[in-house]
C-alpha cells in the first residue's frame, strides 16, 4: 500500500482518536466481537492486535511485528509504527491511548486522514482484547519517550505514565486472555503460524518475527515475492503445468488490487481470496469478478485463436486444477455478516473483472504457450465433465445409483427418518462382521469396506464411479457424488469412520475424508461425519473390567484393579466380539465420536494437498515437523 501524502497521515495525533463507547457489551457478548470463546475466538485475540501492526505497514509507517508466546501463556505483540497516540484527546478529555483500550469504537481507522485501508475490526480490535483479557499493558514509543499504561478486565489501573527516554517508535502489547470467557487460554503454535505465514505473503513489505517461549522455537516470515510466493507455497506438492504463476496488480476505483494465479496438472481448484489481508472463506464481490473475468478471457482468447471449436467452456472447465490467490485493499469494505467471511462491496466485482479483462489478455497474447496449455487443460476438463455427465445418466439407466438398489454388503437399520440413523463405514470384513452382531438394527448400518479405496487427490472426476468401493459408498450415503451432491437426499445423518489404530487404519480413515472433502464436502460442513474412537485397552482382573482410551486411562485403571491386573492392547477392531464393540464404540450412551470440521478450508486444502498429493517432500516435512504429537501407533 502505497503513502497517501494528501492525507496528512502524518500528523496521527491524540485528536485522530474517534470514540464510540461502551466496552461492558464485550465482556456480556464476547461472541459478537470476536466469533466464539473456544479455541478459535482465543487465537482471533490475537490477529486483532497483530492487525494493528500490520495496518501500520499498509499505511507505510512500519515494517515489522514481533509476536511472542511467552511462558506464562500470555502474548506480546511489538510493531515498529508510529505508536498509538498519547496525548489528551480534546474533546474526551482523556488519553487517546487510554480511548484506544477501553472505549468500543475508538480508534484512528475510524478517521480517514489515518488509514486509507485497515484489517482490524473497525478499530475496536484492542479495546475488545483489553476487555477479554484478565491483564494487558500497553507501552508505546514515540516523540522520544516511552508511555506505559496497564488495566485489569478493562479498566485502567492508573493513568498513562511515562517510564522512560525512547530512541524508536511503536507499540508494544501484552495481555493475559481471561479464563473465566475463555473456554481454553492455551495458544496453538500451527494455528497462529499458518496465519502470520498468510500476512506475510499479502504484505511483501512486511516481517513478521514470531517465537514461542515455551518451546523455543521462533520464525521469521517475509516474502519477497508475495502472492506469487503464496501460490507458489500452496502448489509445493502439486505439479504445475505452466513455470511460474501468472501475476498482476494494480489500483481500480481506488482499490488495491494483487492477484496471481498458477494451474496444476490436478482436478482440483484452490482460490483464496483476502481483503485488506483478511480471509474470506465465502468468497465475495472481488471473487465473482475474478471468476467471472477469467472465464470470459480464457473463452475469447480460444475462440479467436481456434482453439476452442464449438464448445463453450464453464466457470468449472476454466478453474480445474487452478491455484490462485485474489487479494484486494479498500477502505470500508462492506462484508455480510460479523465474521467478514464474505465481501458485499459492489464496487469490487468490477474493479477486480476491469483489471483482470485487461491484463490477463495482455498476459495471454504476450505468452501464447501458457495460454494454450491452459485452454488444453480447460478442454480436458470440458470433456472430463461430458464423460462424467454420461457416466452418471448411464449409472442412473442402470439403476446403479438407485438407493433401491443398496450395496449387497451394507447392513442397513430399519428406522427410515435419516435424522435418526446412522451408517458405520468399517474396515475390512472381519470387523465389519462384529459390528453387523453388535450394533443396534433399529437406527445402526453397516458398510464394510475391503481394501482401500481410490486417492481422490489425485483420480480424474469421472473414474470414481468406475471404483467399486466408492460406488458402493456413494450409493449407501445417496445424494450422489461431485458436483451433483445433494446433501438433502442423504439416508443417514451421521456418517461413522470406524477403522483401526494402525498405520493402514488411518490411512483408510484419511482417504475416506479427503473423499468426503473433495466430492461430498456438504457432508463435513453440516456435521454429518465423525471418526469412531475405540478403546486401546482393556483392563481386567477376574468378572472386573475396564476399557481405557489413553495411556493415562490404562495406568489409573491398572491403578484402581490393584495387583494382579491384565492389560490387553486392541491392535484392531476384530479382535473384540460383538458385545465389546456395542459396549465401548457404538453405545450411544458410553461411545467418544469425534465429529469432522473444517475451520478453515484453507488449511484443509493445502492439508489434503500435502498428505494426498503427488510430492513426497512436503509430505516428509508434514510428518517431520508433527511427529512429537503422535501418541499412540502400531505399524
Amino acid at each position: 500500500m502505497e503513502r497517501d501524502g494528501t492525507n496528512n497521515g502524518d500528523n496521527y495525533d491524540a485528536d485522530s482518536i474517534v470514540a464510540l463507547k461502551g466496552l461492558e457489551a464485550v465482556r456480556k457478548r464476547p461472541g459478537m466481537y470476536i466469533g466464539s470463546t473456544d479455541s478459535r475466538g482465543l487465537h482471533h485475540m490475537v490477529y486483532e492486535v497483530v492487525d494493528n501492526g500490520i495496518d501500520e505497514v499498509m499505511a507505510g509507517y512500519a515494517t515489522e511485528v514481533d509476536v511472542t508466546i511467552n511462558e506464562d501463556g500470555s502474548i506480546t505483540v511489538v510493531d515498529d509504527g508510529r505508536g498509538i497516540p498519547t496525548g489528551i484527546n480534546q474533546e474526551e478529555g482523556k488519553s487517546a491511548l487510554e480511548m484506544c483500550l477501553t472505549d468500543l469504537h475508538a480508534g484512528g481507522k475510524f478517521n480517514q486522514n489515518s488509514y486509507k485501508v485497515s484489517g482490524g475490526l473497525h478499530g475496536v480490535g484492542v479495546s475488545v482484547v483489553n476487555g477479554l483479557s484478565k491483564h494487558l499493558e500497553a507501552i508505546v514509543d514515540r516523540e522520544g519517550k516511552r508511555f506505559r499504561q496497564t488495566y485489569h478486565i478493562g479498566i485502567p489501573d492508573g493513568p498513562v505514565e511515562v517510564i522512560g527516554d525512547s530512541d524508536r517508535h511503536g507499540t508494544t502489547i501484552t495481555f493475559w486472555p481471561d479464563g473465566e470467557i475463555f473456554e481454553t487460554v492455551e495458544f496453538d503454535y500451527a494455528t497462529l503460524q499458518n496465519r502470520f505465514r498468510n500476512q506475510a505473503f499479502l504484505n511483501k513489505e512486511a516481517t513478521i518475527n514470531f517465537e514461542d517461549k515455551r518451546t523455543g522455537k521462533k520464525e521469521r516470515f517475509h516474502y519477497d515475492g508475495g502472492v506469487s510466493e503464496f501460490v507458489q507455497y500452496l502448489n509445493r506438492a502439486k505439479t504445475p503445468i505452466h513455470p511460474t504463476p501468472i501475476h498482476f496488480s494494480g489500483e481500480r476505483n481506488g482499490i488495491m488490487i494483487d492477484i496471481a494465479l498458477q494451474y496444476t496438472d490436478g482436478y482440483n481448484e484452490e482460490i483464496d481470496s483476502f481483503v485488506n489481508t483478511i480471509y474470506t472463506p465465502e468468497g465475495g464481490t472481488h471473487l465473482t469478478g475474478f471468476r467471472t473475468s477469467l472465464t470470459k478471457t480464457v473463452n475469447d482468447y480460444g475462440k479467436a485463436n481456434n482453439l476452442l471449436k464449438d464448445i463453450t467452456l464453464e466457470g468449472s472447465d476454466v478453474r480445474e486444477g487452478l491455484t490462485a490467490i485474489v487479494s484486494i485493499k479498500m477502505s470500508e469494505p462492506q462484508f455480510e455478516g460479523q465474521t467478514k467471511a464474505k465481501l458485499g462491496s459492489s464496487v469490487a466485482q468490477g474493479a477486480v473483472s476491469g483489471l483482470m479483462n485487461e491484463k490477463l489478455a495482455e498476459y495471454f497474447l504476450e505468452n501464447p504457450s501458457v495460454a494454450q496449455t491452459i485452454i488444453k487443460k480447460a478442454v480436458s476438463a470440458f470433456e472430463g465433465r461430458e464423460a462424467a455427465r454420461k457416466a452418471r445418466e448411464a449409472t442412473r439407466r442402470k439403476g446403479l445409483l438407485d438407493t433401491n438398489s443398496l450395496p449387497g454388503k451394507l447392513a442397513d437399520c430399519s428406522e427410515t427418518d435419516p435424522s435418526k440413523c446412522e451408517l458405520y463405514i468399517v474396515e475390512g470384513d472381519s470387523a465389519g462382521g462384529s459390528a453387523k452382531q453388535g450394533r443396534d438394527r433399529a437406527f445402526q448400518a453397516i458398510l464394510p469396506l475391503r481394501g482401500k479405496i481410490l486417492n481422490v487427490e489425485k483420480a480424474r472426476p469421472d473414474k470414481l464411479l468406475d471404483h467399486e468401493e466408492i460406488k458402493n459408498l456413494a450409493i449407501a450415503i445417496g445424494g450422489g457424488i461431485g458436483r451433483e451432491f445433494d446433501v438433502s437426499k442423504i439416508r443417514y445423518h451421521n456418517i461413522v469412520i470406524m477403522t483401526d489404530a494402525d498405520v493402514d487404519g488411518a490411512h483408510i480413515g484419511t482417504l475416506l475424508l479427503t473423499l468426503f472433502y473433495r466430492q461430498m464436502r456438504p457432508l463435513i460442513d453440516q456435521g454429518h461425519v465423525y471418526i469412531a474412537m475405540p478403546p486401546l485397552y482393556r483392563v481386567y482382573k477376574g468378572k472386573k473390567q475396564i476399557y481405557a482410551y489413553t495411556e493415562d486411562e490404562m495406568a489409573a485403571a491398572v491403578a484402581e484393579l490393584g495387583q494382579g491386573a491384565n492389560v490387553s492392547r486392541y491392535k484392531g477392531l476384530g479382535e473384540m466380539n460383538p458385545q465389546q464393540l456395542w459396549e465401548t464404540t457404538m453405545d450411544p450412551a458410553n461411545r467418544i465420536m469425534k465429529k469432522v470440521t473444517v475451520e478453515d478450508g484453507m488449511i484443509a486444502d493445502q492439508l489434503f494437498s500435502v498428505l494426498m498429493g503427488d510430492d513426497v517432500e512436503p509430505r516428509r516435512e508434514f510428518i517431520i515437523e508433527h511427529a512429537h504429537e503422535v501418541i499412540n501407533l502400531d505399524v
